[in-house]
């Protein structure tokens, strides 16, 4: 038996962590220091809001949870807030909101000029950059505006979450933790022990090399867990929960890959000012956005 990740990790995503953390949730995509990251971003966003229209209509592109639209109202209950994204599950829309699941960037499903604002938290630079500015400035109303905070390459996030796919790779491809076990397994109940300590082992050098709660102890402890409490459930349900923990594993990955690309496109300003240019967008001032270390996470660029 192989696993393949999703087709749509981000789905997966938002399937298991409804209401987590704006870009973490609960497996553990970003580290503590997230709540302080997190007032940095709702605070950019208490001021965009802020500098709108009365009952200013707010589409924001890949919108996920919500969060940022949550964030809006929360400061100006007197906006329209409408959120899309390409996953085709997402949680519940935030109280007062609409989400539209399903729904890429590059083709927006508004009338021309029916838009306020447009904003987008982490996801504009995961699609096209030339096709979605053509939708943006073409659902913006005039003198409308643009928000976007955007990753960027040199930021601890990034950082971060390369560090966490290189300890899930070394549980999933070099120590193998997952398909050593399912290959034990094939044997039947009696390899269930020797699976159980396979794992054990392999969560035990990932916690000496990487440190306890790390993916490396995470992934193959998991695992042993699952062998240890599934004796009754037998074989079979073991191994389909270890391809389930295995999934999710590669679904992370996935999205790691993701970030990555993102965040050459975000760096990539000089193509992007040219991209809102074309349509007559012009940006405002850039404006970073750090952690408590004083290092810059993210960007927020606007156009007008």
């Amino acid at each position: 038996m192989s696993v393949t990740p999703s087709k749509d990790p981000w789905g997966d995503f938002w399937a298991l962590n409804a209401r987590g953390s704006a870009a973490g949730g609960s497996n553990g995509c970003l580290p503590q220091r997230w709540a302080a990251i997190e007032r940095a971003l709702s605070g950019q966003w208490f001021a965009f809001a802020d500098s709108l229209a009365s009952d200013a209509k707010v589409v924001d592109l890949a919108t996920g949870d919500g969060r940022i639209m949550a964030w809006m109202r929360q400061k100006r209950p007197d906006l329209t807030c409408i959120g899309i994204d390409l996953s085709p599950s997402l949680p519940p829309a935030p109280e007062g909101t609409e989400t539209r699941a399903g729904v890429p960037m590059e083709t927006l499903p508004f009338e021309d000029n029916s838009m306020d604002a447009v904003i987008s938290q982490f996801g504009f630079e995961y699609g096209d950059v030339a096709k979605v500015t053509t939708e943006i400035a073409r659902v913006l109303a005039p003198g409308g505006r643009v928000g976007l905070i955007v990753h960027r390459g040199d930021g601890p996030l990034l950082e971060y979450y390369k560090e966490r796919r290189a300890q899930l790779m070394w549980a999933l491809k070099e120590k193998g933790s997952a398909r050593k076990a399912r290959s034990l397994l094939k044997d039947g109940p009696t390899a269930i022990d020797k699976a159980a300590s396979l794992a054990g082992k392999i969560a035990e050098q990932g916690a000496k090399r990487f440190g306890q709660q790390s993916p490396a102890w995470e992934i193959p402890e998991a695992i042993r867990r699952t062998c240890v409490m599934g004796r009754r459930s037998g074989v079979g349900s073991i191994i389909e929960t270890i391809g389930v923990i295995e999934g999710h594993a590669l679904n992370e990955i996935g999205r790691m890959n993701s970030l990555a690309g993102a965040c050459k496109t975000a760096d990539r300003r000089e193509a992007i000012n040219k991209a809102f240019g074309a349509h007559g967008l012009e940006p405002g001032e850039t404006q970073p956005l750090s952690e408590p270390s004083g290092r810059a996470f993210a960007d927020f660029i606007s156009f007008s």
